[in-house]
């Protein structure tokens, strides 16, 4: 399937060159061999982009492209509270685009200079977490579940409950930061992700403290190495990286939790006093461009937010439950959202109390 997605890419990019739209605020590509038009700093998740397309994006517009990765939501935020406009493009989570709108981290786009902004699907946009679309442009979406080994998992889970087994004991992943953690947790015990009550949130630490001589590690990235060489059997992620894992590992399977599960949106932004912003916004562009659309979800199968990016698609993908759900999937689903500020610090001092606990 990748194969024939390749092959497809390779026609689309050749005939949409001239229709990426990435110079200045006029929509349109340059052409190849651009003179330098400076540099733009992209500040990304790891294993979340076709990185082919970063050589493409300064071919066309002359800029060359500076780009690092972050393992979470929480370090990305540190990085930029403590160094300030070091980038000009990030691409964090819904709930945390919604806290840094709140904390003036985030510079309004010129939409003028992202007209491929109009081929995100409606329903992406204006969202609770930016809901006058000032802010954000939708890059990628999915879901999480239980990711689970056939050859060492018997059955096949239906439940958040599979991380708590004990007969899986030191076989099983958990996230390595608080949001997801604890989500996973509040989940099993019959709560909301977005609880603000500290009885909740103290119980679902609780519950991982119990859990805690069951993991064999708290991870992000690593989770590919680990699940793709049978190193562990269980482990909680995304969809779209599944799908990655699996095409390595064929004994990989997924699951969508009963107790619900997190459907989340990461959306492109520029850093309050980015000194690039002109060319961060012909980045965003570029990135919303029907054949470098294709190759990010082709690389990372995570679901395109592009209307055209999925009309190009096979069929196996576009029509997967989990890859663009259906609404009796949404229903099952919850979003974060920005919690308030004493529950924020009330996540941090729990999960230090997590870290903190014997095994």
């Amino acid at each position: 399937m990748k194969k024939s997605l390749a092959l497809l890419l390779a026609t689309v990019l050749g005939l949409s060159l001239a229709l990426a739209g990435c110079s200045g605020g006029s929509g349109t590509a340059s052409q190849p061999g651009a003179a330098d038009r400076g540099v733009v700093n992209v500040y990304n998740w790891g294993v979340y982009i076709d990185e082919s397309v970063l050589d493409e994006f300064t071919a066309q517009t002359g800029i060359k492209v500076n780009y690092d990765t972050y393992e979470s939501n929480e370090s990305m935020y540190g990085v930029l509270k403590n160094d300030g406009a070091s980038y000009d493009v990030v691409i964090p989570s819904d709930y945390m685009i919604s806290r840094m709108i709140e904390e003036d981290m985030l510079e309004p786009l010129d939409f003028d200079n992202i007209p491929n902004f109009s081929d995100i699907d409606p329903n992406l946009k204006n969202p609770d977490y930016d809901p006058e679309n000032q802010y954000s442009v939708p890059y990628m979406w999915g879901l999480l579940g239980v990711i689970y080994n056939t050859a060492m998992v018997d059955g096949a889970p239906d439940s958040w409950s599979i991380l708590f087994d004990e007969n899986y004991s030191g076989q099983i992943l958990m996230f390595n930061n608080s949001r997801d953690a604890l989500g996973v947790a509040l989940k099993y015990l019959g709560y909301s992700y977005n609880t603000t009550d500290p009885a909740q949130i103290t119980a679902a630490t609780d519950l991982l403290i119990q859990q805690k001589p069951l993991v064999q590690s708290y991870v992000m990235d690593e989770i590919f190495e680990k699940m793709q060489g049978n190193s562990a059997a269980i482990g909680a992620y995304y969809y779209g990286d599944y799908l990655t894992m699996a095409d390595v590992n064929p004994d990989l399977a997924f699951c969508l939790p009963k107790e619900g599960t997190n459907l989340y949106v990461d959306a492109m932004c520029i850093p309050k006093g980015a000194e690039n912003k002109a060319n961060a916004e012909a980045f965003i562009n570029f990135m919303c461009s029907t054949s470098v659309g294709l190759a990010n979800a082709e690389e990372t199968w995570y679901s395109s937010p592009l209307l055209s990016v999925r009309e190009e698609l096979d069929p196996e993908v576009s029509e997967d439950p989990y890859a663009y759900p259906d609404d009796a999937v949404l229903e099952q689903c919850e979003s974060f959202r920005n919690l308030p500020e004493d529950i924020l610090a009330l996540y941090d001092s729990e999960w230090t109390r997590l870290k903190l606990a014997a095994n």
